[in-house]
């Protein structure tokens, strides 16, 4: 393959690369208490701990619990040599398989999106942006769903949290895309203790939902990581554990605004930038949240025969508090700390436990891995992008995925430079998109800003080009080409040295591109304003193939969604439960 013949002609390169990074670690070590990834927990990989598993019967089902954090760094969390206190999801991950070669979308609803169909964007029109609040867009209702088909295998699905793939028609709404339940928010962010949200000036509303009806009764000022982790307990309460359930955990946090109950704050006083302690005092709630849905998950009866997923949807965002160093770039872009995510997998499950698995993979691989995990069947049909890794994960064998799209978005042509000359006559490089194929990475177009940003801890401002390294994108750069596994830090472009593997890559997007579907992305829509839906952000489309009422009739308006008098919001803690004897 053309591809491995290439990298024979790397090692030159990769053997500098190391060398260099490896002098990088040791400074980041000596400077920033850190250690990269490639050095970090290696005892732990050595011993590769084989522990004792149960062996789940021909037909056995079993308990799906997938959490998903938004905007948590590369770098946030205990493992990866953070400041911030994750003590649950280290010994969670310690204790199942660390994934570190993992990949996700840059931003929220992309990334949602792929995990919920095992579709890349170009396959479903979300090639751009995020869905906006007022946008009249939503998951195609042509494209089935991971709870649909676990439903058709006998699952319980129920969804709490953040949905963000579009609510403007009630079918776009969680419990018609397959959840039995849901409660959560629409949007994409919004207030953790009154649910409001603003779009923009005159454009605000209630954002907590109950199945699909505003949920009034639920406004009790209760931080969102506690109510979210409250209704998952009433749920393992009051579910058969003999029967398979799907449980989709998408946690607010840590995405801003930044807001935290007061006792975490006081754990991180030692932390002079009000934005990183802020945010990891989210993240430390976050943590005791998972901790109490570990324990409700033993105490109920169903942790035996579960299989626990943890992943972030994207990379951190610096300016709000997040950290994705060494990695290069921050959520939004499509350098390695954008894409790359903190993922774990903990079951009894795991044939092979306690070991860092380096294979690539992609949030499109959940969809098939947990339909095969649930006996389900996958529709020749479907034409998914995701591959079952269960076996890579759970035995240690090779990964069957060889590449990843990351995203094309034809929509997105602010490379100044970027031309169809530059992409020798294959592909218009003013286009952003990236591809990974084995160890090489293609970028064209405008990435994103490619700033490496050091943890902020002790700086008290936010973070500035005093403290952080900034290559501007302004010296005519349209293509980029790293190799990922020599270079995982993303400062050697190689793309001047190979052309032949830049044009290859090139023609792969080509390729790509010619299945893509036309982007969705509609103008706003006046009538989303929660002004005229009862103060609350929901569907407001209109089918205009309804009957229309007699003349002579007035219609009512529905006064039955009014806002209560608003109460006097309370900080509450993520109250830990009693530790398991």
């Amino acid at each position: 393959m053309e591809l491995t013949e290439n990298l024979k002609g790397i090692c030159g390169v990769k053997m500098l690369g190391i060398g260099v990074l490896a002098a990088f670690s040791m400074v980041s070590l000596v400077t920033y208490r850190y250690l990269s990834w490639d050095l970090e927990n290696s005892s732990i990989e050595k011993e590769d701990r084989l522990e004792d598993h149960p062996e789940r019967d021909v037909g056995q089902q079993p308990h799906i619990i997938f959490i998903l954090a938004d905007d948590q760094g590369y770098r946030d969390i205990g493992y990866h040599g953070s400041e911030i206190r994750t003590p649950t999801l280290d010994k969670l991950a310690s204790e199942g398989v660390k994934l570190e070669n993992y990949y996700v979308q840059p931003i929220c609803s992309p990334s949602r999106s792929q995990f919920i169909t095992g579709r890349y964007q170009i396959h479903t029109g979300l090639q751009h942006s995020i869905i906006r609040p007022s946008q009249p867009n939503c998951l195609p209702l042509d494209n089935l769903t991971l709870p649909q088909k676990l439903k058709d295998v006998g699952y319980s699905t129920h969804m709490v949290g953040k949905w963000h793939l579009g609510f403007y028609r009630k079918e776009c709404m969680p419990t018609n895309r397959g959840f039995d339940s849901f409660f959560g928010s629409l949007l994409g962010s919004g207030d953790y203790y009154n649910h409001y949200k603003c779009d923009s000036p005159g454009m605000c509303g209630y954002d907590l939902y109950e199945n699909d009806s505003a949920a009034w009764d639920q406004d009790n000022g209760v931080y969102s990581t506690e109510m979210y982790t409250q209704r998952v307990q009433n749920i393992l309460a009051t579910h058969n554990p003999k029967k398979p359930i799907f449980l989709y955990i998408a946690y607010q946090a840590v995405h801003s605004p930044l807001q935290a109950p007061g006792n975490y704050l006081e754990d991180y006083k030692s932390i002079i930038n009000v934005n990183r302690r802020r945010y990891a005092a989210m993240l430390s709630c976050l943590d005791e949240a998972v901790k109490n849905i570990t324990y409700a998950l033993k105490k109920y009866g169903f942790y035996e025969n579960s299989v626990i997923i943890y992943s972030s949807d994207n990379g951190g965002q610096p300016m709000a508090g997040g950290n994705n160093w060494p990695l290069r770039g921050s959520k939004g872009t499509y350098w390695e700390g954008g894409i790359r995510a903190v993922g774990f997998v903990h079951s009894p499950f795991l044939k092979n436990k306690g070991y860092i698995c380096r294979e690539l993979l992609h949030i499109t691989d959940w969809f098939p891995t947990l339909i095969t995990l649930a006996n389900g069947q996958i529709d020749e049909t479907i034409q998914l992008d995701g591959y079952d890794i269960w076996e890579t994960i759970s035995e240690r064998k090779r990964s069957p995925r060889v590449e990843i799209l990351h995203n094309i978005d034809p929509m997105y042509t602010k490379a100044r430079n970027g031309s169809w000359k530059a992409g020798f006559g294959i592909w218009n490089t003013a286009i952003q998109s990236a591809l990974r194929m084995e160890h090489w990475k293609l970028l064209t177009g405008n990435p994103g800003y490619g700033e490496w940003i050091p943890p902020q801890s002790f700086i008290s401002i936010g973070p500035n080009r005093w403290h952080n390294e900034r290559i501007p994108l302004t010296n005519g750069k349209s293509v980029w080409l790293f190799n990922i596994t020599a270079d995982p830090y993303e400062r050697y472009d190689l793309s001047y040295k190979y052309p032949d593997v830049v044009k290859q890559l090139l023609r792969r997007l080509a390729q790509f591109n010619k299945t893509a579907v036309p982007v969705r992305y509609p103008p706003k829509d006046p009538r989303s304003n929660p002004k005229l839906n009862g103060g609350v952000w929901g569907p407001w489309y209109k089918d205009n193939n309804k009957k229309k009422k007699p003349k002579g009739r007035t219609s009512k308006r529905n006064k039955s969604k009014k806002k209560p008098k608003h109460r006097k919001q309370q900080y509450s803690g993520c109250h830990p439960t009693p530790s398991q004897s």
